[in-house]
């Protein structure tokens, strides 16, 4: 299958999947989100034995395109809750395949990107790496990634990252443990090789089952609180708020909360 947005190359069994935008940080759009979903099922299907996630440039992933951004505020609820379906598709595709996941992060990966990055069973992340569920700062709710991070972190330490939109670094993401390891840039490469080998030198049935197992645990907890998320996602983007926040991003202006503006 050709993709625009990414490129999916697969060697010795382990399929790299690299996000391809980088004069816009890679950036995601709708279209990039449904290359991920078939290139993830596409491995799913194929006799890859691991699969890395990427991105080209200076950046992993730097949340939603502008231009994206830019159409919310004139969406119908119909493709809000579209959207919302479509990213809650693509972290549980993720997040579910029978095949390891690793997430070489080498630059910032901001709020979906943050998911992306660290829904992968394995995330190895530079020194400067920059993580954060930034959504709140511009009135969104980060609903669907919530579900997947509590289960990762805990409630407590959930809240502080999804209520205040905080940054944070690779040393912290560690500490919390959405990143297994902090290498340095220059041995990222090669120790993101070292492990999809290791990982591809294990049986891949046994994987698959683990994988299944660990799944199946979360499952009942997950498809409610995703179906919960999925129509906080749609709602958030009713509200004054949400229309307020996109308002002042785009006009690079502080937000007035509350549907105020004086």
């Amino acid at each position: 299958m050709s993709y625009v947005t990414i490129l999916v190359t697969e060697e010795a069994g382990i399929r790299t999947i690299t996000l391809n935008r980088p004069e816009r940080r890679n950036a995601m759009t709708p279209e990039m989100q449904q290359e991920l979903i078939a290139a993830l099922e596409e491995a799913a299907a194929g006799t890859c034995r691991v699969v890395v996630l990427k991105g080209a440039g200076d950046a992993f992933c730097s949340g939603l395109d502008l231009s994206v951004l830019q159409s919310l505020n004139d969406k119908p609820a119909s493709d809000h809750r579209a959207d919302a379906e479509r990213i809650a598709t693509l972290f549980r595709t993720l997040y579910e395949l029978p095949k390891p996941t690793i997430a070489a992060v080498h630059g910032p990966a901001i709020a979906g990107g943050t998911g992306l990055a660290t829904l992968c069973d394995f995330t190895l992340a530079v020194p400067a790496a920059k993580f954060g569920y930034t959504e709140a700062r511009i009135g969104f709710v980060p609903a669907i990634v919530s579900a997947f991070l509590a289960l990762q972190i805990g409630d407590k330490r959930a809240r502080d990252l999804l209520l205040t939109g905080r940054l944070f670094d690779a040393g912290e993401a560690y500490r919390l443990g959405l990143v297994n390891e902090v290498v340095r840039p220059d041995a990222l490469e090669e120790r993101v090789r070292a492990l999809a080998q290791s990982l591809a030198a294990n049986s891949p049935q046994s994987q698959a089952a683990t994988k299944r197992l660990l799944a199946a645990q979360n499952k009942a907890w997950l498809d409610a609180a995703i179906a919960q998320a999925m129509e906080a996602n749609a709602q958030a983007r009713e509200t004054p708020d949400f229309h307020e926040g996109i308002a002042a991003f785009l006009d690079k202006r502080k937000p007035v909360w509350g549907g105020r503006r004086g």
